[in-house]
């Protein structure tokens, strides 16, 4: 006698989801927490400079169109969005996932049997089988598992458009510093100039003035010898010009030649003008933030199909269609067939692979929450680093300006008592020599402040917008 409680089972099935279910992903808010930063340098504003285009913060045309070529050429950009359209099939896979598998099938089968067998004598040694038939294949999701895989191919599309994200934000920064580097190195390219220029009429003036007899052929030498030290500073510098125009090239994804930029006086930048944010927006544009999320989500995900292998799964599967030995009666009503199968399987014995792959998904799950609160770490160490970097470039800008004013003024006071015969012309050439090295650093501050400004809005997550 067959027991009428096993026609329950099925039922039975779908109602234990309620105590087996996968789990809902939830943020660790223990590592999502605004009294990580240092904000002692953020002001109180509502809306912070990430929020805007990189196209409002960086104005100047040439940088603008560097930034453009870099986003359309460069190979890592290109290989990220490769990923994304990998990713991308993936979810469109996972969003079918609760469908039932169809197959088709057609086929001839030919079998040659022996003569002195059961059937062979039958069929006269051989039989041949015509078929045309579809299958349909249908797993429940009684626990989670078909919805847990599409929440995982979800997560990974996201991280890896997130991922792009970040490549554009690290891109347009770079970009953005190497030029700022250009213009810097021009302008230090046009002071140095400037000097040798001037250095070679005070070498003329000051063999003139030992030829009367004011000044030795020591302070000759030491004015030559200033001049050849501003010529080898020119030759450094550009130098330094040719190796980064290189690099910006390799950027841009373009063979390694000049670069056309603008004036250091009509530089384009408008990052002071806008806020930094509230301490908690900090993170909440970090592309890299939010593809290491999506990462331990994916990685959430995936152990919950782990540990929904280890439970038991209930298939249905059904094949149909029109069987015949001739070809002529393949489509006659007497040629339908169709079998239907619901089965339940249950994992015994398998060399304990689902269990070494649920502890493996634990562990993985381990690494992206590890990974996540790095990450975490990390953007918050960028901020506050950009930010007091900032600062630090700010004030020491307006140092050296005073330095370098102080400079000028020991210049003209040095010549004024030279001419009058009652000055020392190594306190000339002194004074000289620090006002040059004053007016470069001077150009290497304020260089260092848009830098700055640049690293901080990349920080903030700005770029890719």
């Amino acid at each position: 006698m067959y027991n009428k409680n096993i026609y329950y089972l099925p039922f039975l099935l779908l109602m234990l989801p309620s105590c087996f279910v996968a789990k809902d992903y939830q943020q660790p808010e223990e590592i999502v927490d605004e009294a990580y930063f240092r904000t002692d340098q953020l002001a109180a504003d509502s809306l912070s400079m990430a929020e805007y285009s990189w196209r409002d913060i960086f104005t100047d045309p040439q940088l603008v169109s560097h930034i453009e070529t870099g986003l359309e050429n460069n190979i890592d950009v290109r290989i990220a969005l490769q990923q994304i359209l990998a990713a991308q099939a993936y979810f469109k896979q996972g969003k079918l996932g609760q469908l039932p598998s169809v197959t088709g099938n057609a086929q001839v089968t030919h079998q040659e049997l022996s003569r002195n067998s059961q059937f062979g004598s039958f069929f006269n040694g051989g039989i041949t089988q015509y078929e045309v038939s579809a299958g349909l294949s249908w797993e429940a999701d009684i626990w989670g598992k078909i919805r847990s895989q599409k929440r995982a191919f979800e997560a990974r599309y996201l991280q890896s458009v997130a991922a792009h994200q970040a490549v554009k934000t690290r891109l347009i920064n770079d970009i953005a510093v190497l030029y700022f580097r250009l213009q810097a190195l021009d302008e230090q390219l046009q002071v140095t100039n400037s000097t040798i220029s001037n250095r070679e009429q005070a070498l003329e003036t000051t063999k003139a003035l030992k030829v009367s007899g004011a000044v030795t052929e020591v302070g000759v030498k030491q004015t030559e010898a200033q001049l050849h030290t501003a010529r080898a500073l020119s030759v450094d510098i550009t130098r330094d010009i040719k190796l980064s125009e290189n690099t910006l090239s390799l950027l841009l994804g373009l063979d390694p030649g000049d670069i056309d930029r603008s004036k250091w006086t009509e530089q384009g930048f408008q990052g002071e003008r806008i806020s930094t944010g509230y301490p908690i927006q900090l993170l909440r544009n970090r592309p890299d933030v939010l593809a290491a999320e999506w990462n331990l989500v994916n990685a959430f995900e995936l152990s919950n199909v782990a540990r929904s292998n280890l439970y038991p799964s209930f298939s249905l599967s059904a094949t149909g269609g029109l069987q015949s030995l001739e070809l002529d009666q393949l489509f006659s009503l007497n040629s339908v067939f169709a079998n239907i199968i619901a089965g339940l399987s249950q994992p015994i014995f398998n060399g304990r692979a689902l269990k070494t792959q649920y502890e493996v998904a634990l562990s993985q799950e381990e690494q992206a929450y590890l990974n996540f609160r790095q990450t975490l770490l990390n953007a918050e160490k960028e901020v506050s680093d950009a930010m007091y970097s900032y600062e630090a470039s700010r004030k020491k800008q307006e140092i050296i300006q005073q330095e370098l004013d102080a400079y000028v003024l020991a210049i003209e006071f040095s010549e004024e008592l030279l001419d009058n015969g009652i000055g020392n012309y190594l306190e000339v050439i002194t004074a000289r020599e620090n006002a040059l090295n004053s007016e470069i650093g001077l150009i290497n501050a304020k260089n260092a402040r848009m830098e700055a400004l640049a690293n901080l809005y990349r920080a903030l997550g700005g770029g890719w917008l």
